[in-house]
């Protein structure tokens, strides 16, 4: 280790101290910053990143492949398992990204039957029900004290009994939607930059990507750091796909879950600077439902300008000016008890996949494209190491 590295790594950590530092002391400032800067900050970061691109020339819901793009997902997926080799030990692998569960949940999705008829394609087509895991998690790839990860959650939702061809044949059945609760843009515009991002995250210095003089992305930083910030309750945040999907032939969408719940239960004992419990986010999911029911709705916003919507820069906004969100589902998560050794087992067999869906949700993009062995290989790498069989799940599963 170069006597250079060793000083970045040394202004890495104090940097990360302090970021804990400010994720204590944010319940006390940050609502109100929010609400009156974040969507100004919001559209001005968002203006400087649309300076810089170039208008393609694409159509609604056109993708368009870069030459190095089996090459970027290959190191991703190097990189991506030494981290994963240097984190866990045989048996106690977690996933690779979205890595720390802090919760799968049943629940029932219901189509809503007063949905626009373009937009009644796959398994929006007709109102009914079908049954569903939910499964909330931090973003790895650690597992770090909820107080110290990076300030935001993800959402997967798994529904079952979906009849249709599925275009990942690891899973007859299921239909899956990925979520994150960091606004509406991803950590990274495309999966060349998600390389370097996950190259700096094996050294452990994930900051210097961002931070990086000889190749910088501050915007990005700028974008991010707008909506990660100090969680309560996993069932409190609104989570977006941040990457677009097919619905039919010729219309492109991006997803979001949002939260219907009031009074939830939220406290973080310990703040600001005793010591909080270490899966506090965990329990007060657990308290939450203890007492009552929680609902999200399903919306999803149309691509309607192929520029300022694109399919293949993850680090742009969709405008909700052009395209506003429509209710298309709701999400109830009833009462239960979810902490038996049973569902935590089971916790390890499941895999979740964007690409476990009917063509008429054709992930598009390329980092979507990528999640399709890039998903495959790392989950069937965690299970290997672990020594559990993968599970399709029907629904009707027991864990008392």
């Amino acid at each position: 280790m170069t006597i250079k590295f060793r000083i970045l790594k040394i202004i890495h950590q104090f940097l990360l101290q302090l970021l804990y530092i400010e994720r204590r002391l944010e319940p006390w400032f940050r609502p109100q910053l929010n609400w009156l800067f974040r969507e100004p900050s919001v559209r001005l970061v968002q203006y400087f990143i649309n300076l810089r691109r170039q208008n393609e020339g694409l159509k609604i819901a056109e993708e368009k492949i870069d030459s190095d793009e089996d090459a970027s997902l290959d190191n991703i997926i190097d990189l991506m398992a030494d981290q994963m080799r240097g984190r866990f030990k045989p048996g106690g692998y977690e996933r690779g990204g979205n890595t720390k569960t802090h919760g799968v949940l049943k629940a029932t999705v219901t189509i809503r039957d007063d949905i626009p008829e373009h937009c009644r394609k796959g398994i929006f087509a007709n109102p009914r029900s079908y049954p569903a895991y939910v499964r909330y998690a931090g973003p790895g790839p650690n597992v770090p004290s909820d107080i110290q990860d990076v300030g935001f959650l993800s959402m997967a939702v798994k529904l079952m009994g979906v009849p249709g061809k599925k275009l990942m044949d690891e899973e007859k059945f299921t239909q899956d939607f990925i979520t994150t609760s960091g606004g509406a843009t991803f950590v990274t515009p495309n999966t060349r930059e998600n390389a370097k991002l996950q190259y700096w995250s094996l050294l452990d210095m994930t900051l210097y990507y961002f931070l990086n003089p000889k190749d910088s992305h501050l915007l990005d930083m700028a974008m991010n750091a707008l909506w990660n910030e100090t969680k309560y309750n996993p069932f409190g945040d609104r989570y977006w796909s941040c990457t677009p999907y097919l619905l039919g032939e010729g219309q492109a969408v991006m997803y979001s879950f949002v939260p219907k719940t009031k009074e939830l239960y939220g406290k973080i004992p310990g703040l600001p600077f005793g010591k909080v419990p270490f899966n506090y986010l965990r329990e007060n999911m657990i308290k939450t439902l203890n007492e009552k029911d929680v609902e999200f709705d399903l919306m999803i916003q149309l691509q309607t300008d192929p520029h300022l919507m694109p399919i293949e820069d993850s680090s742009v906004r969709w405008p909700e000016k052009l395209s506003p969100f429509i209710p298309v589902a709701t999400v109830h998560i009833p009462k239960q008890h979810f902490e038996s050794e049973a569902l935590i087992e089971f916790t390890k067999c499941l895999k979740m996949n964007p690409w476990h869906c009917l063509e008429e949700h054709r992930p598009l993009g390329n980092l979507n494209r990528a999640r399709y062995k890039l998903y495959r290989k790392l989950s069937d790498f965690r299970q290997h190491m672990n020594k559990v069989e993968h599970i399709e799940p029907t629904g009707d599963e027991v864990f008392d």
